[in-house]
């Protein structure tokens, strides 16, 4: 595993364009150190290779999606008979972004 240091933090911080202040990546490189030292402790539980990893920390229950139904399809004239304005067969919105 890459060591995590000064420079490494600010490379990836660089390749995320985004910059912080040198006493915010202090406060960054001690906080991995701690996680660091925290994911030591868990390579020593006994048997850990023997647990099937969770991805969520509780059972969930997902319903089950019912089947489409194929109906009749809307024509062309029938899709666009409530839209105010349109080009060429296609619904023409307003503009949303900048």
């Amino acid at each position: 595993m890459k060591k995590v240091t000064l420079e490494v933090l600010k490379e990836a911080s660089q390749r995320l364009m985004f910059s912080m202040t040198e006493a915010q990546y202090q406060v960054l490189l001690s906080e991995f150190s701690i996680l660091i030292q925290q994911m030591e402790l868990l390579s020593h539980i006994k048997d850990l290779e023997e647990v099937t990893p969770m991805t969520f920390p509780f059972t969930v229950t997902t319903s089950v999606l019912a089947d489409d139904d194929i109906g009749e399809t809307l024509t062309q004239k029938e899709a666009l008979k409530n839209v105010s304005q349109h080009i060429s067969g296609q619904v023409k919105l307003p503009k949303v972004v900048g």
